[in-house]
Protein backbone atom coordinates (compact mmCIF):
# COMPACT_ATOMS: atom_id res chain seq x y z
CA UNK A 1 0.00 0.00 0.00
CA UNK A 2 1.02 3.62 -0.51
CA UNK A 3 2.36 5.68 2.23
CA UNK A 4 -0.16 7.87 4.23
CA UNK A 5 -0.56 11.66 3.63
CA UNK A 6 -3.43 14.17 4.88
CA UNK A 7 -5.71 12.79 2.18
CA UNK A 8 -5.23 9.12 2.44
CA UNK A 9 -5.48 10.11 6.38
CA UNK A 10 -8.88 11.67 6.87
CA UNK A 11 -10.30 9.25 4.28
CA UNK A 12 -9.06 6.05 6.39
CA UNK A 13 -10.36 7.36 9.18
CA UNK A 14 -13.64 8.27 8.39
CA UNK A 15 -13.94 4.42 7.35
CA UNK A 16 -12.35 2.94 10.21
CA UNK A 17 -14.76 5.13 12.43
CA UNK A 18 -17.63 3.59 10.21
CA UNK A 19 -16.61 0.05 11.15
CA UNK A 20 -15.08 0.34 14.77
CA UNK A 21 -17.70 2.03 17.85
CA UNK A 22 -14.66 2.67 20.02
CA UNK A 23 -12.83 4.13 17.06
CA UNK A 24 -16.06 6.17 16.11
CA UNK A 25 -16.06 7.73 19.63
CA UNK A 26 -12.75 8.98 19.36
CA UNK A 27 -13.60 10.30 15.47
CA UNK A 28 -16.92 11.85 16.70
CA UNK A 29 -14.87 14.05 19.46
CA UNK A 30 -11.67 14.52 17.80
CA UNK A 31 -12.27 14.73 14.40
CA UNK A 32 -9.01 13.22 12.08
CA UNK A 33 -5.65 13.17 14.06
CA UNK A 34 -2.84 15.02 13.33
CA UNK A 35 -0.11 12.77 10.36
CA UNK A 36 2.53 13.65 12.59
CA UNK A 37 4.74 12.97 10.03
CA UNK A 38 8.92 12.99 10.29
CA UNK A 39 11.19 13.58 7.64
CA UNK A 40 13.11 10.10 7.41
CA UNK A 41 16.81 10.17 8.13
CA UNK A 42 19.45 9.70 11.25
CA UNK A 43 18.12 12.90 12.97
CA UNK A 44 14.09 11.44 13.47
CA UNK A 45 16.05 7.63 14.38
CA UNK A 46 17.71 9.52 16.95
CA UNK A 47 14.83 11.32 18.34
CA UNK A 48 13.11 8.19 18.04
CA UNK A 49 16.05 6.71 20.32
CA UNK A 50 15.74 9.35 23.16
CA UNK A 51 12.20 8.64 23.32
CA UNK A 52 12.13 5.72 24.32
CA UNK A 53 10.64 5.22 27.75
CA UNK A 54 10.45 8.71 28.51
CA UNK A 55 8.32 11.67 27.90
CA UNK A 56 8.14 13.45 24.66
CA UNK A 57 8.61 16.95 26.06
CA UNK A 58 11.49 15.49 27.82
CA UNK A 59 13.00 13.47 24.84
CA UNK A 60 12.49 16.91 23.05
CA UNK A 61 14.07 18.99 25.77
CA UNK A 62 17.72 16.71 25.41
CA UNK A 63 17.03 17.10 21.60
CA UNK A 64 16.78 20.47 21.19
CA UNK A 65 19.97 20.80 23.65
CA UNK A 66 21.43 18.79 20.85
CA UNK A 67 21.13 20.93 18.12
CA UNK A 68 21.85 24.20 20.34
CA UNK A 69 25.41 22.13 20.83
CA UNK A 70 25.89 21.37 17.32
CA UNK A 71 23.60 23.70 15.05
CA UNK A 72 22.84 20.78 12.72
CA UNK A 73 22.88 17.58 14.10
CA UNK A 74 24.29 14.58 11.63
CA UNK A 75 26.60 11.61 12.45
CA UNK A 76 29.94 13.12 12.35
CA UNK A 77 29.00 15.63 14.58
CA UNK A 78 27.50 13.63 16.85
CA UNK A 79 30.92 11.45 17.31
CA UNK A 80 32.81 14.65 18.09
CA UNK A 81 31.36 14.43 21.77
CA UNK A 82 32.43 13.26 24.89
CA UNK A 83 30.85 11.27 27.32
CA UNK A 84 31.01 14.75 29.24
CA UNK A 85 28.81 16.99 27.08
CA UNK A 86 26.37 14.02 26.08
CA UNK A 87 25.08 13.88 29.83
CA UNK A 88 25.44 17.62 29.78
CA UNK A 89 22.94 17.25 26.85
CA UNK A 90 20.74 14.71 28.42
CA UNK A 91 21.70 11.90 27.40
CA UNK A 92 21.70 8.58 29.65
CA UNK A 93 24.56 6.19 29.70
CA UNK A 94 22.79 4.19 27.45
CA UNK A 95 21.28 6.14 24.85
CA UNK A 96 24.65 8.02 24.31
CA UNK A 97 25.94 4.33 23.93
CA UNK A 98 23.30 4.06 21.44
CA UNK A 99 23.29 7.02 19.48
CA UNK A 100 27.32 6.66 19.15
CA UNK A 101 26.12 2.92 17.72
CA UNK A 102 23.88 4.85 14.93
CA UNK A 103 25.86 7.36 14.26
CA UNK A 104 29.16 5.33 13.50
CA UNK A 105 26.90 3.24 11.43
CA UNK A 106 25.69 5.65 8.99
CA UNK A 107 29.35 6.89 8.79
CA UNK A 108 30.38 3.79 8.18
CA UNK A 109 28.06 2.58 5.70
CA UNK A 110 26.56 -0.25 7.71
CA UNK A 111 23.99 1.13 7.37
CA UNK A 112 21.84 3.00 4.83
CA UNK A 113 18.39 5.14 6.01
CA UNK A 114 17.91 6.38 2.44
CA UNK A 115 17.59 2.49 1.00
CA UNK A 116 15.06 1.49 3.43
CA UNK A 117 12.26 4.33 1.99
CA UNK A 118 11.26 1.59 -1.06
CA UNK A 119 12.07 -1.61 0.70
CA UNK A 120 9.28 -3.61 2.60
CA UNK A 121 7.84 -2.79 6.54
CA UNK A 122 9.35 -6.51 6.99
CA UNK A 123 12.84 -6.07 5.70
CA UNK A 124 13.27 -2.12 7.23
CA UNK A 125 12.71 -3.89 10.85
CA UNK A 126 14.91 -6.30 10.59
CA UNK A 127 17.78 -4.36 8.96
CA UNK A 128 17.00 -1.21 11.87
CA UNK A 129 17.18 -3.90 14.56
CA UNK A 130 20.28 -5.13 13.52
CA UNK A 131 21.43 -1.99 15.64
CA UNK A 132 21.66 -1.41 19.37
CA UNK A 133 18.95 0.29 20.45
CA UNK A 134 16.66 -0.22 17.97
CA UNK A 135 14.17 -2.44 19.12
CA UNK A 136 10.79 -3.10 17.93
CA UNK A 137 8.87 -0.21 19.17
CA UNK A 138 11.38 1.86 17.83
CA UNK A 139 11.37 0.53 14.52
CA UNK A 140 8.07 0.77 14.21
CA UNK A 141 7.48 4.32 14.99
CA UNK A 142 10.17 5.01 12.34
CA UNK A 143 8.31 2.85 9.61
CA UNK A 144 4.86 4.50 11.38
CA UNK A 145 6.24 8.40 11.62
CA UNK A 146 9.41 8.75 8.89
CA UNK A 147 8.04 6.67 6.13
CA UNK A 148 4.52 6.84 6.66
CA UNK A 149 3.56 3.18 6.26
CA UNK A 150 -0.17 2.48 6.95
CA UNK A 151 -0.28 -0.68 8.41
CA UNK A 152 1.88 -0.43 11.93
CA UNK A 153 1.03 -1.06 15.08
CA UNK A 154 4.02 0.01 17.86
CA UNK A 155 4.73 -2.99 19.88
CA UNK A 156 4.49 -1.91 23.34
CA UNK A 157 3.71 1.41 23.00
CA UNK A 158 2.03 2.63 26.62
CA UNK A 159 -0.35 5.44 25.47
CA UNK A 160 -1.54 2.87 22.77
CA UNK A 161 -2.82 0.41 25.63
CA UNK A 162 -4.20 3.07 28.14
CA UNK A 163 -6.40 4.71 25.60
CA UNK A 164 -7.81 1.60 24.39
CA UNK A 165 -8.08 0.20 28.31
CA UNK A 166 -9.94 3.86 28.66
CA UNK A 167 -12.06 3.55 24.87
CA UNK A 168 -13.02 -0.45 25.48
CA UNK A 169 -13.37 -0.55 29.40
CA UNK A 170 -11.33 -3.52 29.18
CA UNK A 171 -8.32 -4.50 31.35
CA UNK A 172 -4.95 -2.81 30.32
CA UNK A 173 -3.96 -5.31 27.47
CA UNK A 174 -0.15 -6.36 27.70
CA UNK A 175 2.12 -5.80 24.49
CA UNK A 176 1.28 -8.66 23.09
CA UNK A 177 -2.37 -8.70 23.67
CA UNK A 178 -2.77 -5.47 22.18
CA UNK A 179 -1.05 -6.49 19.13
CA UNK A 180 -4.04 -9.00 18.84
CA UNK A 181 -6.64 -7.07 19.27
CA UNK A 182 -5.10 -4.59 16.94
CA UNK A 183 -5.30 -7.40 13.93
CA UNK A 184 -9.12 -6.15 13.68
CA UNK A 185 -7.63 -2.71 12.33
CA UNK A 186 -5.90 -4.40 9.20
CA UNK A 187 -4.69 -3.08 6.55
CA UNK A 188 -5.01 0.31 8.43
CA UNK A 189 -3.37 0.05 12.22
CA UNK A 190 -1.09 2.95 11.74
CA UNK A 191 -4.18 4.72 11.23
CA UNK A 192 -5.98 3.51 14.54
CA UNK A 193 -2.70 4.38 16.31
CA UNK A 194 -2.48 7.66 15.05
CA UNK A 195 -6.32 8.17 16.25
CA UNK A 196 -5.82 6.28 19.33
CA UNK A 197 -2.71 8.47 20.51
CA UNK A 198 -5.03 11.34 19.56
CA UNK A 199 -7.46 10.14 22.18
CA UNK A 200 -4.71 9.72 24.73
CA UNK A 201 -3.81 13.05 23.98
CA UNK A 202 -6.63 14.90 24.43
CA UNK A 203 -7.61 13.30 27.37
CA UNK A 204 -4.65 14.38 29.51
CA UNK A 205 -5.41 17.85 28.52
CA UNK A 206 -8.99 17.30 29.71
CA UNK A 207 -7.92 16.02 32.60
CA UNK A 208 -5.57 19.26 32.99
CA UNK A 209 -8.63 21.25 32.31
CA UNK A 210 -10.69 19.99 35.02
Amino acid sequence: MAPLNEAKLKKTARLLASQHPELARVYEYNGPPPLWNRPPGFETLLQIILEQQVSLSSAKACYDKLCVRLKTVTPRKLLTLDDAEMKRIGFSRQKTAYARHLAEAVVNKAIDLDDLNGRPDGEVKSELMRHKGVGEWTSDIYLLMALLRPDVMPKGDIALHTAWHKLSGEARPTANEFLEIAERWRPYRSMAARMLWHYYLSEKVRNVKM
